[in-house]
């Protein structure tokens, strides 16, 4: 590695974790986690997580920091991310800063609106507002203090609309204009890049298998666990690939066969997605195949 900083993007089950823990063996590198189904405590058979020997052989941060009942966005992470940077920076050691979630990149290498966290009772209030003024007339306020913001969300997209009116109830200041406010948190020329990229087949092989593994591994008990706590469905922890089919077949509409082979199909479609970013994303990008 030419410099400090790795980045190592990939869809899941691409082998990314397991080409970082190589590497941070040989060279005593801290792993960094830039996943955000992987932040999650509540998720870690369903996100797939290193396991606890593989953390035990090298550093791992930012896995499993959070609560399935706190959502984090790109920003939260960006700002938990800069200063474990800055950190093992001034220690002269190295990071693999590993995961599939491109924002996160983006994050890294482009930049990111640093919108400081909205409470819940933020978020509430938002939704209580939606619903009683309805999604048009929430969009026609908006549009009166936000215009750039409330033309650039989709019409149903509720979950976009109410966090643009929570943001600017909040901070008294327009989303869009937060956006308009972008850094890198890495300096170019700082860091190293690496897209690992599975031939399709291979990948949605490897998607399968590891539903099966989770399955195994107790996913059931996990998704049992998760859904006895009466989360909020819109939380991105809730959102999880898994969460939903494991728990219709735990709710007894579905068999288990139907749900891991629905889980199969999440997986794989999710994989795809992941592809498709990082090909048009980051198409200067270094490719490797596992």
């Amino acid at each position: 590695m030419s410099a400090l900083v790795t980045l190592i993007a990939g869809p899941t089950a691409s082998g990314k974790s397991a080409l970082a823990l190589q590497r941070a063996r040989e060279t005593g590198a801290a792993i960094v986690n830039a996943d955000s189904q992987q932040l999650y405590a509540d998720l870690r058979i369903l996100s797939a997580r290193p396991s606890a020997e593989d953390e035990g052989q090298a550093e791992h941060r930012l896995y499993g920091v959070a609560d399935a009942a706190d959502a984090w966005s790109v920003g939260r992470w960006a700002r938990a991310v800069a200063p474990l940077l800055a950190e093992l920076r001034a220690q002269e050691r190295p990071a693999l800063i590993v995961g599939g979630t491109g924002l996160y990149f983006t994050a890294l290498t482009k930049g990111i609106a640093d919108i400081p966290d909205v409470p819940a009772s933020a978020r509430d209030a938002a939704q209580e507002t939606y619903d009683f003024l309805g999604e048009d007339a929430l969009r026609a306020r908006l549009s009166e203090r936000d215009p750039r913001a409330a033309a650039a969300i989709a019409p149903g997209d509720r979950q976009r609309l109410t966090r643009a009116w929570a943001v600017l109830e909040t901070t008294g200041r327009a989303l869009s204009d937060w956006q308009a406010e972008t850094r890198p948190l890495l300096t170019p020329g700082t860091y190293d890049r690496l897209v690992i990229e599975p031939e399709r087949a291979a990948l949605y092989a490897n998607c399968d298998r590891r539903v099966g593994l989770m399955v195994e591994q107790g996913a059931l008990d996990e998704v049992r666990a998760l859904t006895r706590r009466r989360l909020d469905p819109d939380l991105p922890a809730m959102k999880a690939v898994g969460v939903r089919d494991f728990a219709a077949h735990l709710e007894g509409k579905v068999t288990l066969d139907e749900a891991m082979d629905a889980v199969r199909q999440a997986t794989r479609n999710y994989a795809k997605r992941q592809l498709t970013w990082f090909r048009n994303q980051t198409p200067d990008w270094p490719r490797t195949a596992p």
